[in-house]
């Protein structure tokens, strides 16, 4: 059995709490946490530990799967602990991936260790197809669409505007231009034409919505490139109707082959996911069992999607996967 560290347990640890338990070769050493263990409730019988613990248990865990932000967890948790465990996160903040992947390697390359980051769907499963469209149509377009989804970032800056007391924000892709790209027509497409964004908002009493409104409609890098409708509703409407994290998106590329470019092709990947935490925590767990495989064969380094064998991320064996799936 492999066994499986989670640091960190909010949305994406409960997701890879669940991923774990429902994988036949894997078990759960422990969560561990900067809060109090006695405040974290788990969704199984998996003990809770002190964060200063982990160190006590290198023997006891064969991978740890990182499950902070990237904005200040993953920089600093990712590169401590590769020097002690086999590790994997989700590090997303994309033009930072080869900074930190320069320093994750260093420190796995000290501790004689395994590490795979960048792990989810975007980076990551999106990454992948992206490069596989890109080998095998080099004469074309890629193009990616996020959504229809809940974006956490983007809801969380709302949040921080005086006034608001909850916001989701829904990230959607412009039908018409999806459409174009389909078709194969190569749209060269802004920002503006590529996406959407919506938002529902609960302001505080007494708050002024057209001062919300302006503020959101007009926070750089984040709506003032998109076309983005406020809406205003109850807590109660947001609770019942917005409590979800549902996500995906489409990545596609449109080429062309033959000697006068003669024939068009599209690729094109989809994912439609109920929870995007959860779907994430599954593609951690399955980069842990290729993480823990490597390390069995005495490989060392920081590694990232494009680096890992389909095969090793499968629960079954080689033998098995060439007469079933192949």
């Amino acid at each position: 059995m492999i066994k499986i560290g989670i640091l960190g347990y909010g949305n994406l640890g409960r997701g890879v709490e669940s991923a774990v338990t429902n994988s036949n070769d894997m078990e759960l050493a422990g969560v561990f946490t900067r809060r109090d263990p006695e405040t974290v409730k788990v969704q199984t019988d998996v003990p809770v530990f002190k964060i200063d613990d982990i160190y006590n248990m290198k023997e006891d865990i064969d991978v740890l799967i990182l499950c902070g932000g990237s904005a200040n967890d993953l920089p600093v948790q990712t590169v401590e602990f590769a020097k002690y465990f086999n590790v994997i996160d989700s590090f997303d903040t994309h033009a930072k991936i080869p900074e930190h992947f320069e320093k994750v390697n260093n420190s796995c390359l000290e501790g004689g260790n395994i590490g795979i980051i960048s792990v989810g769907w975007d980076p990551g499963l999106f990454s992948l197809n992206r490069l596989y469209a890109q080998s095998i149509l080099p004469n074309g377009h890629d193009y990616t669409f996020w959504g229809k989804g809940v974006s956490q970032g983007h809801s969380d800056a709302i949040r921080r505007i005086e006034g608001v007391q909850d916001a989701r924000q829904y990230t959607i892709p412009v039908e018409s231009s999806l459409a174009a790209v389909r078709a194969g027509e190569n749209p060269e497409l802004t920002t503006r034409q590529k996406h959407t964004r919506e938002c529902f908002v609960v302001a505080k009493e007494g708050a002024d919505l057209a001062k919300i409104e302006e503020e959101i409609v007009t926070m750089p890098n984040y709506f003032d490139e998109y076309d983005t409708t406020v809406n205003f509703i109850s807590q109660e409407e947001l609770d019942a109707n917005h409590a979800g994290i549902p996500h995906g998106g489409v990545v596609l590329r449109s080429g062309v082959t033959g000697l006068e470019n003669e024939n068009k092709h599209i690729i094109e990947y989809k994912l439609t996911l109920d929870s995007n935490p959860q779907f994430t925590s599954s593609v951690l767990v399955a980069y842990a069992r290729a993480a823990y495989r490597l390390s069995k064969e005495g490989a060392v380094g920081c590694k990232t999607v494009f680096d890992i064998a389909p095969g090793l991320l499968h629960p079954e064996s080689p033998e098995y996967q060439r007469k079933n799936l192949l």
